[in-house]
Formats: structure tokens, sequence, C-alpha cells
């Protein structure tokens, strides 16, 4: 077994923290700069788009995440300590939030700078995958969003919680996001762009969220909503995605 007990404050200067979570977030938004970067150049697209472009996925990801979690996870808290909502530096992002707010901040921005929407959709599929992986190595290094208990010799400790060994689930889903970003950088450069510009998207849903929601079978209750249904809210929340995925899919590939 393993034992997990960094600091989740990287450094601390007077009243001043930087969290490994910030950092890590901070350097998948890197990451996905240079892709975006990689992209624009590689199709003749105007770079100067990226900084605002920047700005809105930020704004967006931010955003959506943070009003999904306060709405779908923990309201009745939020709802009582309003001042809470707004300080996303104590935790609390919840990715289908988070790919809502992206998806709208990409409408946005694409009929601001006249941009055809899909294209810019069916690209942004592989910086927000890396950028999700990253998010959940922050996850790992606040020792939140824990798994079940476990017998198998890859069980992590994590000491800030209990000492009892549990599911890394948050390692098994960046793993699974780190694929799947390797998967569509790949089929970005092996297909045409018209094919992938149609399937890109679609893909990105069934995969991702279909990965989402198997590994909540691995993960503690999130939201207490969700305590008198068969299914976790984190699962809950994936089924619309899994299906429209599905059948963007299926009509990606008729094209």
């Amino acid at each position: 077994m393993f034992t997990w007990n960094i600091d989740p404050v990287l450094l601390k200067i007077g009243p001043i923290q930087m969290h490994w979570y910030g950092l890590i977030f901070a350097l998948g938004l890197l990451g996905a700069y240079t892709i975006a970067e990689y992209i624009f150049k590689r199709e003749g697209k105007d770079t100067k788009l990226l900084e605002p472009l920047f700005i809105y996925v930020v704004i967006g990801l931010l955003v959506g995440a943070r009003l999904a979690h306060v709405l779908f996870y923990d309201p009745n808290y939020y709802f009582a300590h309003p001042v809470e909502i707004i300080k996303i530096w104590h935790g609390g992002l919840a990715s289908h939030g988070g790919f809502l707010g992206l998806m709208v901040a990409l409408w946005l921005f694409s009929k601001k700078y006249k941009i055809k929407l899909l294209w810019l959709l069916s690209r942004a599929t592989i910086p927000a995958m890396l950028v999700a992986a990253a998010i959940r190595i922050g996850n790992f290094f606040n020792s939140e969003i824990i798994g079940k208990a476990t017998n198998g010799s890859w069980g992590v400790i994590f000491s800030r919680i209990d000492s009892i060994p549990r599911h890394p689930v948050v390692l098994y889903e960046s793993m699974s996001y780190l694929i799947i970003f390797t998967l569509l950088f790949w089929l970005y450069k092996k297909l045409d762009r018209e094919k992938f510009t149609n399937i890109a998207l679609g893909l990105t849903f069934f995969l991702g969220f279909s990965a989402r929601f198997l590994l909540e079978y691995f993960k503690t209750a999130q939201s207490e909503f969700a305590t008198n249904l068969p299914i976790t809210m984190g699962q809950l929340l994936s089924l619309p995605f899994i299906i429209i995925g599905i059948l963007l899919l299926f009509r990606g590939l008729k094209r």
C-alpha cells in the first residue's frame, strides 16, 4: 500500500498560498494553449485569436464547473454560505459543468469572431482532454474525490482523510483522459480535416463520459442528492453526454 500525505499547499508567503492544484491546472492550460497554437498554425488560422480564445475558455470552464458543483453536489451548503461560491480555491469544480461552460464559451467566441462552431468544438476536444487529465491529478494532490476501499496492492492511503487503503480513482480517470487525448491527437493528424471535424466531438463525449460513468463505481458518494438513486450524481450527469456523443458520432460517421 502507498501512503499519500502531501500538503495541498505548495508555497506559502504570508497570507498568500499557492496550491498544487492551481499549479497543475495552470500547467494543463499552458499545454492546451500550446496545442491550440499548433492547430491554428497547421490550419492557417490567425494565432492572434488565441489570446481572446484563451480568456473565453478559462472563464467558461471555471464558471461552468463551479456552478455545476454548487447546484448538483452541495447546494444546501452553498445556499447557506453564498460567499463560498466564489472561493474556487477551496475546491469544488464539476467536470460536467466545465464541459458545458466550455461549449458555451466556444459558441460565443465563434459568433463574435466568425469561426465555424463545429470546427472550433472539434479542435477544442484535444486540449480539453489534456486539461481534464491535469485537473484530476490536481484532485489527487488535494486528497479529494477519493475511491472506495480496496485490498489491492495498488491501494492508496490518503492519510489526510483516514487510514483505509482506497482506489486512487482520480488517477484512473486522469489516465483515461490522457489515453483519449492521445487518440484524438493521433486521429487529428491521421484523418483529413473534414472527417476529424465530423467525429471528434461525438467521440470525445462518448469516450470521456463513458469512462467517467464506469469509474464512478469506484468512488465514494460525492452528492447527498444521489444517495437514494441506483446511480451516482456523476453517472446521472454523464448519461446525457454519452447519448449525445453516440448520436453525434453516428451522424459524423454517416457524413
